[in-house]
C-alpha cells in the first residue's frame, strides 16, 4: 500500500470443497470474502501477493468436458494464459459482486449471452437466439430486456444477467459473490435454488453472502470469516440449528437476525491494517479475557479460546 505498508486481507484460509457440495462463506463487509474469491481466479490488483495453494482437479481439456484426472491446477500459481483460456468460465465460473463492472457496456445482454454460449457451450446459429433466451430464463432474467444495454438495467437485472452468464459454462466450481444483491425475497430464493441445482453431483458451489437466510436454504457447510480469517467452519445444519455456532462472533451474526433475537453485534470490525496481535474479535466479545491476547488457532472447527458449549443456549425472553 502507500508508504510501503502491507495489509493482510486474507490469512490462513484453509478449507476443502467437494463435488456436489455448497459451502457458504459469510461475514461482515470488509472481512476478506471477496478478496478470497478474486485470488482464486487471479483477479487481484497488481500490488497484491498470494502465498499457499488452491488446488483444482484438472480435466483433459481437449473437449472441455472430459472426466477429471489425477492432475491438478494450482489456481494461485497458474499463469494468466492458463487462467484466461482454461480456467475462467470453463473450470471456475464467477457470479461477480459488482455485475455492472463485469458486463460489456457497449453490447446488449443478448449479444453477451450468445457470445458466451458460442465459446463455452459450442452453440451455433440458428440455435443461438433460443439458447440465449433459455439461459436468461434460468437466471430469471426477463426476455423482454435481452436487447438492452447494461446501463439500461436496474441493479437487480444486472445481477441476474451476470448470473445467467456464469451458469452457461456449467463449470465444475462456481464462485457466487453476493449473487442476490438487489433482488427481492422471491427472486433471492429462486436464484439460490438455481445455483444449488447447478451443483448436481459433479459440481461445487462457493456461495459468498451476507444473506444468512439464503445460506441456510442451500448450504451444506458454513465458513465464517472475521478480519481476514476463517473463525468457524461447520455443517450448516449444526450452524443454523442445534447446537448452533460455537464462535461468539458467528453466534452474534445469527442473533442479529430479525427472526431471532434482533440484537446487533456490538462495536465495529477492526481495520485490517491495524489488527491486534491476539483475537481480532476480543474488543467486541463479552467472553474475552487475558487468554485472548494470543491468536487462537482454528481447531475443532472454531478459532476461539472460549467457544460456546455444544448446547443451544436458551434465547432471551
Amino acid at each position: 500500500m502507500r508508504g510501503g505498508t502491507h495489509v493482510s486481507a486474507v490469512t490462513d484460509a484453509t478449507f476443502d470443497l467437494a463435488a456436489g457440495e455448497c459451502l457458504a462463506l459469510v461475514g461482515e463487509s470488509g472481512c476478506g470474502k471477496s478478496v478470497l474469491a478474486s485470488a482464486l481466479l487471479g483477479l487481484l490488483p497488481e500490488n497484491a501477493e498470494t502465498a499457499g495453494s488452491a488446488l483444482l482437479p484438472a480435466a483433459d481439456t481437449d473437449d472441455g468436458v472430459a472426466p477429471f484426472t489425477a492432475d491438478r491446477v494450482d489456481l494461485l500459481t497458474a499463469d494468466e494464459r492458463t487462467l484466461a483460456r482454461t480456467v475462467r468460465g470453463r473450470r471456475v465460473g464467477l457470479v461477480p459482486q459488482s455485475p455492472a463492472a463485469h458486463l460489456t457496456p457497449v453490447r446488449t445482454v443478448r449479444s453477451q449471452l450468445e457470445e458466451t454460449l458460442r465459446e463455452l457451450a459450442g452453440v451455433r446459429r440458428p440455435h443461438l437466439r433460443a439458447a440465449a433466451e433459455a439461459a436468461a430464463e434460468r437466471a430469471a432474467f426477463p426476455a423482454g430486456h435481452l436487447d438492452r444495454y447494461p446501463h439500461e438495467l436496474s441493479g437487480g437485472l444486472a445481477q441476474r444477467a451476470a448470473t445467467a452468464l456464469a451458469l452457461i459454462g456449467d463449470a465444475p466450481l462456481l464462485l457466487a459473490d453476493e449473487p442476490t444483491t438487489g433482488l427481492d425475497r422471491d427472486l433471492v430464493d429462486r436464484t439460490v435454488d438455481e445455483l444449488r441445482r447447478h451443483v448436481g453431483d459433479d459440481r461445487a458451489l462457493l456461495l459468498i453472502t451476507h444473506d444468512l437466510a439464503a445460506a441456510e436454504r442451500i448450504a451444506d457447510r458454513v465458513a465464517v470469516m472475521y478480519a481476514g480469517r476463517i473463525v468457524e467452519l461447520t455443517d450448516a445444519a449444526a450452524f443454523f440449528g442445534a447446537p448452533g455456532p460455537r464462535h461468539p462472533y458467528a453466534r452474534g451474526l445469527l442473533n442479529a437476525l430479525p427472526e431471532r433475537e434482533f440484537t446487533p453485534v456490538p462495536g465495529m470490525p477492526p481495520e485490517l491494517s491495524a489488527l491486534p496481535e491476539g483475537c481480532a474479535f476480543a474488543a467486541r466479545c463479552d467472553r474475552a479475557d487475558e487468554a485472548c491476547r494470543v491468536l487462537p488457532a482454528l481447531t475443532g472447527g472454531t478459532a476461539c479460546h472460549h467457544p460456546h458449549a455444544d448446547v443451544l443456549e436458551a434465547p432471551r425472553a
